[in-house]
């Protein structure tokens, strides 16, 4: 688990940079998700970078898309593209734009941005294994500001009806979204009932742990005839002392100081 600890904080970093040079995008909730990725790419999903459109391969669908920094960064570090193509964020002409594109960035399995639509696509694609008999599984990350969308319930509500066992949702739950806290913005508590009552599984952990991010998938994995919640508990803007906690680093990027204390206080890592 330290690996993958190493692997986060990696992450962490070429979020930063990235954003530094692109001088726009979302740095808190691309560092609250960093440690959820790093297991699930480096841990447990069943894929293959030399073949990002392998048909077995198991799906990732960043639902909150506007974080898609931590998403290509854990893309890259995994191989589906060279790491330098990270300093073409958001530039004209280049294939990693500010909201994750299926046809163009490898390893990409879902076009996302509007919110409450990727866990839609999430519930299709795990339908779709289960109607080919297919083994691979569905995972997807949502934001808790994203839980104000009526699509995300008519989703959650189609996953428990088909059963869909082999899907597994992650909440980045870390309190905050571009307007403030999300209990004042639309306050969507309690979270975990509201999950049970849709008929999911739901499991609450420590979304910066690793040991409990992994054991919590498995745990997912052995479960029958239920989708799976995953509340995480997450700081928004982690491992940046400045950003942790702060609504206001939702979308702006570091300025070049601000973005040195930011990789000087991450420290290690690839």
């Amino acid at each position: 688990m330290s690996e993958l600890r190493e692997i986060a904080c990696g992450i962490r970093k070429d979020i930063i940079s990235m954003l530094l040079k692109a001088k726009s995008g979302h740095p808190g909730g691309s560092l609250s998700a960093a440690d959820i990725l790093a297991v699930l790419y480096f841990k447990v999903m069943n894929v293959d970078p030399s073949r990002p459109d392998w048909p077995e391969r198991d799906r990732f669908i960043l639902s909150k898309g506007h974080a898609a920094p931590v998403l290509y960064a854990a893309l890259a570090a995994k191989g589906y593209f060279p790491r330098e193509e990270l300093s073409s964020l958001r530039k004209t002409g280049h294939f990693l734009q500010g909201h994750p594109d299926m046809k163009k960035v490898p390893g990409v399995d879902m076009s996302t941005g509007s919110l409450g639509q990727g866990i839609s696509a999430a519930c299709g694609m795990a339908l779709a294994g289960k109607l080919d008999q297919k083994d691979y599984r569905v995972y997807c990350l949502l934001g808790d500001g994203e839980m104000a969308e009526g699509l995300v319930w008519e989703a959650a509500m189609a996953a428990a009806h088909y059963q869909l066992d082999n899907l597994t949702a992650f909440l980045d739950c870390n309190g905050l979204q571009i307007d403030g806290k999300t209990e004042n913005v639309m306050n969507s508590a309690p979270l975990d009932e509201k999950w049970r009552a849709f008929g999911w599984n739901v499991l609450e952990i420590d979304g910066h742990a690793s040991e409990e991010i992994y054991s919590a998938i498995e745990t997912a994995k052995g479960l029958q005839g239920k989708p799976t919640m995953i509340i995480a508990k997450t700081v928004k803007g982690k491992g940046v002392s400045f950003m942790e906690n702060e609504a206001g680093w939702h979308g702006n990027a570091p300025n070049p100081e601000q973005a040195e204390t930011a990789l000087t206080e991450l420290g290690g890592g690839k």
